[in-house]
């Protein structure tokens, strides 16, 4: 999976140049968000006077903020498309790198049950999941290096927290808290997941076998045993749903009452009158993007799922071309043992 792209000479081009944009795209974005963040503060300050006192500020002052932020929005657009645009390239000769692989070694794998499968939708799937998850866990790395210092520093402006009372920078240890708690209760809640994932793939692929060798053969796929196999299918995936369903209680409760927390956490310190309007929507946005980034794995963990899921199928695939390397030799010793 990582070796045939990142190891090899005839993807070297690709695999860590490309790698290197993906990150410097990333970081540019998160940049260029960091500056809207101010955006923000300086408007939502404007907006507050602009309402206090009547003539304060002029129309074009107005507008010219206005404009300030679509550069930056045009900007960020620009960099996002683009980025998405190479990143889809080069996780998909990633992809590639991985099927011909494979197809070097058919001969050995092509024994294996469902080896057409993982060589053609597992490679996808895995390309696919890697191009969201592995640019989503970037995002909220870069993220969290860029907004954690704002938010250290804006917490100077808050004097006391629920809860917590006066702490110095609280508002950090309150989004490091409520991602950890989050993080913590779902991966426990979700356990279960991952191996049903992978006993899903297990019962679709003895599914699909036999359907495949109906089509060549008419004495296969006949009705009692495709019911059997079916059956199969249905039970693992109404077990998935009833695991999910919970897991989805969970998952959503906890996000949407993290829409409060900084609320919360600001009620003294708004109460109080001690920020202005515009310097609460910079706490509030870099608090969520703070939080965000801790809760990676939280608003991630379906998708991480599916890759172990995929992740274990192509490990045991990968597995039988040691095997097979080793059945030569081993034969080999055995003989000149007999010798």
């Amino acid at each position: 999976m990582f070796k045939s792209y990142f190891l090899s000479r005839r993807w070297l081009l690709w695999s860590w140049p490309g790698a290197a944009i993906i990150v410097f795209g990333t970081w540019f974005q998160v940049e260029i968000d960091v500056k809207i963040n101010d955006w923000f503060g300086g408007f939502y300050d404007v907006v507050q006077k602009a309402l206090g006192k009547p003539g304060d500020v002029t129309l074009e002052e107005f507008f010219e903020f206005l404009l300030t932020f679509g550069k930056l929005a045009g900007t960020y657009v620009l960099v996002a498309v683009l980025l998405g645009f190479f990143t889809k390239h080069w996780v998909f000769r990633w992809r590639q790198a991985m099927n011909d692989y494979y197809m070097a070694n058919w001969s050995v794998l092509r024994q294996i049950e469902g080896a057409s499968q993982r060589v053609q939708e597992d490679t996808k799937r895995f390309a696919v999941i890697m191009e969201s998850l592995g640019s989503n866990m970037l995002d909220s790395l870069m993220t969290l290096f860029a907004f954690m210092p704002i938010l250290w520093n804006l917490s100077k402006k808050v004097s006391e927290v629920p809860v917590l009372g006066q702490v110095d920078h609280a508002l950090v240890y309150v989004a490091i808290l409520f991602a950890l708690f989050g993080t913590v209760v779902l991966a426990l809640v979700g356990i279960k997941l991952p191996g049903l994932e992978f006993n899903n793939q297990r019962v679709e692929a003895a599914y699909r076998k036999e359907l495949v060798h109906g089509e060549d053969d008419a004495a296969r796929a006949g009705p009692p045993v495709v019911r059997d196999l079916f059956s199969h299918v249905r039970t693992n995936y109404f077990r998935l749903f009833f695991h999910y369903m919970y897991f989805d209680v969970a998952k959503f409760s906890y996000l949407q009452f993290g829409v409060l927390v900084p609320y919360i956490a600001l009620g003294p310190t708004v109460v109080a009158g001690a920020i202005t309007l515009g310097v609460m929507q910079q706490i509030v946005r870099a608090f969520g993007r703070v939080e965000m980034s801790f809760q990676f794995l939280v608003r991630s963990w379906s998708t991480i799922v599916e890759l172990i899921s995929v992740y274990k199928r192509l490990r045991a695939f990968e597995a039988q071309i040691g095997v097979a390397r080793m059945a030569p030799v081993m034969t080999g010793e055995a003989g000149s043992a007999r010798s």
